[in-house]
């Protein structure tokens, strides 16, 4: 049972109801992760900031993806696992083995492999990353803006990765299980 209601586009008023528009006008529906955020404009409104912010970065759409399998399969996150295994697959365009691998941090791509390698060190070790891991990335071919964006990324997924677990988010995407379930 989730732990706030949803509020609805239909009946949402003021700087929610604006909120909602804009999502269903972006994505072409209104997912139920931002209905249950939209309980918080502020909180909603940050999520699609930095959400924004990141998609007009560096990293490509798969990368992105990717980081967010990863995470959400870390932070064990129902929701987040099957909209971004959807998304990857349908916008993306990622195949299931890279999707699969990247629940993993795992991909066949050197370079993307460095940047998931790096994102699991960083929230494995809750910040706390060597100079060495830190390095291999730079070797790999990773920018300093890469490494940046890894870090939003991860700030990102796990900001809804905790809301949807807490929140116990109803899950309107094809549904992917963690495999580890806490």
């Amino acid at each position: 049972m989730a732990v706030f209601a949803p509020v609805e586009p239909a009946t949402a008023t003021g700087k929610a109801a604006e909120l909602l528009a804009d999502v269903q006008k972006t994505l072409g529906l209104t997912p139920n992760m931002t209905k249950v955020m939209a309980n918080s404009p502020a909180l909603l409104t940050g999520y699609l900031a930095l959400s924004g912010a990141l998609a007009g970065g560096v990293l490509s759409a798969p990368v992105r993806e990717r980081l967010a399998l990863a995470t959400a399969e870390y932070n064990r996150c129902e929701y987040c696992l099957s909209a971004h295994t959807y998304i990857g697959a349908n916008t993306a365009k990622i195949d299931s083995g890279e999707l699969d691998a990247a629940r993993d941090a795992k991909a066949s791509d050197p370079h993307t492999q460095a940047l998931l390698t790096l994102s699991d060190a960083i929230a494995r070790g809750h910040g706390q990353v060597d100079d060495a891991a830190l390095q291999a990335t730079r070797d790999a071919g990773a920018t300093d803006a890469e490494i940046g964006e890894v870090i939003g990324h991860l700030a990102l997924n796990i900001l809804t990765n905790y809301f949807n677990i807490l929140a116990k988010v109803d899950n309107d995407w094809p549904v992917i299980t963690p495999r580890i379930v806490a």
